[in-house]
């Protein structure tokens, strides 16, 4: 039977039993049973954990994650991403009623004290055992800190998280040890610097500066100090005190700390009555995270960094050493993000297409030379609400985009146009061009010959009857003549084209390789992404030098160290000429053609447009020497077929490439080029084709082409019988034996 002290009281050794018995079940700090040589205590609770000499001294402090902020190319804040919204001052910068109320309130002998409060703890044993609970914890500030940067460095994995908060003897002493640690390295100032960093505060709200701005808008060095007891009160339980939600509890736990400010020496009796006499006054600033928070429309931009950022080996070996550096924060990532051009995007998909429309538009700029994102929007803003979507229409599956792009239709042809004549087909040069026409009974691949076997047979047309050939390539291209494409992929093969489209970066929005058929490298039945088109039309504005596209300028750390970004690779895809060449007939494209309703004021352009199959998707890719730009419309789903249709409040009985996509970007283009050099193209001469029965013509116009047999007249470096047109030196004449188009061994 146990003895009792006089008086009927426990013995020491009984009252240290019932605690360790009690606090082992609360997860009350036992920071004294983990002392060395702590006596009977010391070894009741070796037997519960490792010996404390065997636990690591050395207690790993990670940085601590804070806010992201993402910067356009001036420096204007695009958004502020986090993991956790922090963002970490020094002590100076924390208002001294807050160092005051935070320590007054849970350690009051924090500067009296080392790593424990052996007072505090005997306190807490007594009162513990009076109640048969948990009245009163004894963790000091430092053991606090040290059990939050267990937590920090848990992150948002649950199982970590629950093994960093779990209440057991063996963790509070290995939180004892690395106290003791912090507090001999660090000193008093700077643990409370980090406790005040570092503590969670509610409503998102990590660290003592982000709190003072989620509730008081201001700063923390700014706090009054009825707000500084406020914040100080939430520490202990911030879903219980919040302030936003429950002014009472929030007032009532206010209080206590004034009155506890008071009872400690910090402030007057008549201060604390004063203070706890006014009312709690808040000035909420809501959480503002996440790319949806982006200016301009940016907020698909905004993701796509993100996307970069996890994915870009630059940034980390692993996808867990880029998520975990992102998760972190504290960045400052400056992006290729033009303001002016990201304006003009925004403002020209506003005025030409509504969220609530059937279909949506995506717009992508580019600059030329350098790769860099300029602008980056759509119709349906970023978002989970009703007409809004997180997918980014302008990129690719694995970048955030949608699953396989979309058909790009005739906007495609100017990439076979230059893989031709690459491989030495004139510009001038001529086809019949059928109004319709089955496709050819075989076309030569990189491998085994296509061969149109189906039944019944793969058949195309044009668009109108009227557009019936024969046709040389100018007229074609800005007529857009489908016939005449089909004729001369047949006539090259398709393995310059796939060659061509590699070097352009031209890939599926899937990211696979295009498939090697006839619709898909001429008529652009496959799916692309807006990026994609917009960077390989920047080739040719670029005279044939392709530039993957970037969105990254810079990043610095919270410390203001610069990591090292992706940069822009840049290649000849094709010779000048060729590039040349190919400005010289889209430009035809914009000032007679089918993109008329595109065309810039004093300034060169040049682009194409493009219309699939049953209308469900058109498009506009055209550029200017310094910007290149790419608009889709259409239904992301492909469900919509655009006939009878209403687009920005126009009704359109049929939608072309010229007539929706085409204005968008004008608007777009001539808003980001505004007060920009206007610098002209390279261009060649291309002739009109000579009357039917011109001699030089074979006097056979209407066979529709001009016979490749030149009699070595077209030998690479030679000049061809038509003014204007230069044969690229190492391509192909055609009278080697070579496929035509492709390159001679």
């Amino acid at each position: 039977m146990p003895k009792n002290r006089s008086g009927g009281g426990l013995t020491a050794t009984q009252q240290a039993a019932k605690f360790l018995g009690v606090a082992a079940l609360s997860g009350v700090v036992l920071a004294g049973i983990a002392l060395p040589a702590a006596g009977a205590l010391g070894l009741a609770a070796k037997g519960t954990v490792e010996g404390f000499d065997e636990i690591p001294a050395n207690l790993k402090t990670p940085p601590l994650s804070q806010r992201t902020t993402i910067l356009d190319s001036k420096g204007g804040a695009i958004a502020t991403v986090y993991s956790r919204d922090r963002t970490v001052v020094p002590l100076k910068d924390i208002s001294p009623y807050m160092q005051k109320a935070i320590v007054a309130i849970e350690d009051a002998r924090f500067y009296k004290h080392g790593a424990v409060d052996l007072k505090g703890i005997l306190r807490a044993m007594n009162r513990n055992v009076q109640s048969g609970g948990t009245a009163q914890g004894a963790s000091t500030l430092t053991q606090q800190y040290v059990k939050n940067v267990f937590v920090e460095e848990a992150g948002d994995d649950p199982d970590k998280v629950a093994q960093a908060t779990q209440q057991t003897i063996g963790r509070k002493v290995q939180e004892l040890k690395y106290a003791i640690q912090v507090e001999e390295e660090l000193g008093k100032k700077k643990i409370l610097e980090n406790y005040l960093n570092i503590t969670f505060f509610g409503q998102q709200a990590y660290g003592i500066e982000a709190a003072s701005h989620r509730y008081f808008s201001k700063s923390a060095k700014d706090l009054k100090l009825e707000e500084a007891a406020l914040l100080a009160g939430l520490v202990q339980s911030p879903s219980r005190y919040d302030p936003v939600n429950d002014t009472e509890e929030a007032t009532k736990r206010r209080n206590t700390v004034l009155q506890r400010m008071a009872d400690v020496g910090d402030i007057s009796q008549a201060t604390a009555k004063k203070a706890q006499s006014t009312p709690i006054k808040l000035n909420v600033s809501k959480p503002k995270n996440g790319c949806i928070t982006a200016v301009s429309g940016a907020g698909f931009f905004c993701d796509y960094v993100r996307q970069v950022f996890l994915t870009d080996p630059a940034f980390g070996r692993t996808k867990e050493d880029r998520a975990k550096i992102w998760n972190r924060g504290g960045l400052t990532v400056r992006t290729t993000l033009d303001p002016q051009a990201q304006q003009g995007v925004q403002d020209s998909i506003k005025s030409h297409v509504y969220k609530t429309d059937k279909v949506a538009t995506a717009v992508t700029l580019v600059q030329p030379g350098t790769g860099k994102i300029m602008g980056m929007g759509q119709s349906k803003p970023y978002g989970l609400g009703q007409n809004e979507t997180q997918y980014n229409y302008s990129v690719n599956k694995d970048m955030g985009g949608s699953n396989f792009g979309f058909p790009t239709g005739s906007t495609f042809k100017p990439f076979l146009a230059a893989a031709a004549i690459e491989g030495g087909t004139p510009a001038t040069q001529m086809y019949s061009a059928p109004y319709e026409m089955d496709y050819p009974d075989t076309v030569q691949t990189c491998g085994k010959p296509w061969v149109n076997n189906s039944v019944p047979r793969y058949h195309l047309e044009n668009e109108s009857e009227s557009e019936e050939g024969p046709y040389a390539l100018k007229d074609a291209m800005a007529m857009s003549v489908n016939t005449y494409f089909v004729q001369m992929l047949q006539d090259i093969g398709m393995c310059p084209v796939s060659h061509m489209t590699d070097k352009l970066g031209v890939v599926q929005g899937d990211g696979t390789k295009l498939p090697q058929n006839p619709s898909a490298l001429t008529l652009g039945s496959n799916g692309l992404s807006p990026l994609t088109m917009a960077s390989a039309y920047a080739a040719f504005a670029n005279r044939g030098t392709y530039c993957t596209p970037i969105a990254i300028e810079s990043v610095k750390t919270a410390g203001g160290d610069s990591l090292p970004v992706p940069k822009s690779s840049c290649t000849q895809a094709m010779s000048e000429t060729t590039a040349d060449t190919i400005n010289t007939l889209l430009r035809g494209v914009v000032d007679s053609g089918t993109g008329r309703e595109a065309g810039l004021q004093n300034r060169d352009n040049a682009g194409k447009t493009g219309t699939t199959d049953a209308r469900k998707n058109a498009w506009f890719v055209g550029y200017t020497p310094n910007m290149s730009g790419a608009v889709w419309v259409g239904s992301p789903s492909q469900s919509v077929e655009m006939e009878q249709i209403t687009i920005g409040g126009v009704y359109r009985a049929q939608v072309y490439g010229g007539e929706v996509p085409g204005p968008i970007w004008r608007d777009a283009m001539t808003n980001a080029l505004d007060g920009r050099p206007a610098p002209p193209f390279t261009t060649v001469d291309i002739p009109d084709p000579p009357d039917e029965e011109d001699e030089d013509w074979g006097g056979d116009r209407r066979r529709g082409r001009h016979d490749n047999r030149d009699d070595g007249k077209n030998k690479p470096g030679n000049t061809s019988p038509f003014p204007g047109i230069t044969i690229t030196p190492g391509a192909t004449g055609g009278n080697d034996g070579t496929p035509r188009g492709q390159i001679a061994p």
